[in-house]
């Protein structure tokens, strides 16, 4: 049996192009998501240990080894046994998934077990379990902020008030808090005249002989680009409608990445089924689903399928893709850009990190070989270090120290280089390179609408 033929093997490194990356079909043959078979294919040989990023920093974690397979086979064989606590500890940077030679899937035993730790074994009147739900729940938080959002910004950035959340809830006072946007992405969508608008625009950009059915997109912003980064969910409308897409932006709640990492399934399953019923009415339509932020497309992509059961998630599984990956595969975008030259602001070099999420998608290299050839840029691969943060892992007291210890390199790697902003895929990877090295940070659908849109 070949590779390819073997229902167990797992290659979350290799590019997809919604054909071939089916992550639901990691267990063909049980539809109770039993891990064992995957728990079988681990050999011990350690390669995820050595290539997690806690393991290297954090001495009393026992790394993903011991999280997935061994941890799974005792709760196989022992009723009686209970979550280690330290599986807290993992951070969700699913860098394990992409090192295991067997295709071992170990992200998902780590969910599986970080949720049966919190419902069974966290004490919900626990401070730790009620500062996890509001990381956890972020959108929620961030809808609250936006009806003030001047206001809001202000008070979370007050040093007194981040005092007292670093001794009350565990959030660390060295953390700066992003800024609101004064009018959401969705409003900014609205205002503009949503689908009907983006339709008119893209009809305008459209080849003559295009089939326009070949030619949408939906839209799935996730909260930071809603509610913070609002210019990166502009400048994805902007550089789609530009290339002749018309783009709509269904109802959709948090890809429930957060809540993974915090162990909180139901939640995300309850986040996952609207997202998975409005995607996949417009996939029936022809549209393909659409991320700026790669974990949620990761969300999309392969967590859903792994741990729920709902109808559509496969086709949604098989049509979700990276933005930036998604005009490499699709658009003549290399070939625009080419010959393109970038003035103004961003006109200056670039230290570019790419996210674990995106690298597990395969897409490391994406915006350093994209922008190769612009004319005005410059673009520097600052290494393969883990920037540290994982969402919400370094938003908590604890996993400070460690997280920036992490991240590090990154910083060092960032510094030597010749720009100084950065650039990367993940809005919260965007925020620790800000943390650790002051510079500004950039999302690559911002350089492309600086190249081919014009103001």
């Amino acid at each position: 049996m070949s590779d390819a033929e073997d229902p167990t093997t797992f290659s979350p490194a290799e590019p997809t192009t919604g054909e071939e990356f089916e992550p639901v079909e990691v267990f063909p043959d049980n539809d109770d998501f039993d891990l064992r078979p995957g728990a079988d294919n681990c050999y011990k040989c350690s390669t995820c240990d050595t290539n997690c990023p806690v393991a290297e920093v954090d001495d009393d974690f026992p790394g993903p080894k011991f999280q997935g397979p061994e941890q799974w086979r005792l709760t196989q064989t022992d009723d009686d046994y209970e979550i280690d606590d330290s599986i807290t500890s993992c951070s969700n940077c699913l860098r394990c998934d992409n090192a295991c030679p067997s295709g071992v899937p170990l992200s998902q035993m780590h969910n599986t077990a970080r949720g049966r730790y919190v419902d069974e074994q966290m004490s919900k009147l626990s401070v730790e379990y009620i500062r996890n739900r509001i990381l956890a729940n972020y959108r929620t938080s961030a809808w609250l902020a936006s009806k003030v959002p001047r206001l809001s910004t202000f008070v979370m950035n007050n040093s007194a008030v981040r005092w007292v959340m670093d001794k009350t809830m565990g959030i660390p006072k060295e953390r700066d808090f992003p800024a609101f946007a004064t009018e959401t992405f969705q409003e900014w969508w609205a205002k503009r005249g949503g689908a009907d608008e983006s339709r008119r625009r893209a009809r305008q950009n459209r080849p003559d002989d295009a089939d326009p059915s070949d030619y949408k997109v939906a839209y799935f912003h996730g909260c930071y680009s809603n509610y913070n980064t609002t210019q990166v969910g502009k400048a994805m409308v902007r550089v789609y409608e530009e290339l002749g897409f018309e783009v709509v932006v269904p109802e959709q709640k948090c890809s429930g990445t957060p809540m993974f990492a915090n162990g909180m399934l139901d939640d995300a399953e309850r986040h996952a089924k609207v997202n998975v019923s409005s995607m996949s009415d417009l996939v029936e339509q022809g549209y393909d689903a659409i991320a700026s932020c790669t974990s949620c497309s990761m969300a999309l992509r392969q967590e859903y399928p792994e741990l729920f059961d709902i109808d559509g998630i496969e086709k949604v599984s098989e049509n979700t893709y990276d933005s930036v990956e998604y005009l490499r595969i699709h658009t003549d975008i290399a070939d625009r850009l080419s010959e393109a030259t970038v003035e103004g602001d961003l006109a200056e070099e670039f230290a570019y990190h790419a996210p674990c999420h995106g690298r597990n998608q395969g897409l490391e290299r994406q915006a350093v070989e994209l922008f190769a050839e612009l004319d005005g840029v410059g673009i520097e691969d600052v290494g393969d270090s883990c920037s540290g943060i994982s969402g919400t892992y370094g938003w908590k007291s604890e996993k400070y120290e460690i997280s920036m210890e992490i991240g590090q390199p990154m910083f060092d790697h960032m510094e030597d280089s010749a720009g100084e902003t950065g650039m990367t895929e993940c809005p919260t990877c965007a925020m620790q390179m800000e943390h650790g090295t002051g510079y500004d940070v950039r999302h690559p659908l911002e350089l492309i609408e600086a190249a081919i849109v014009e103001a």
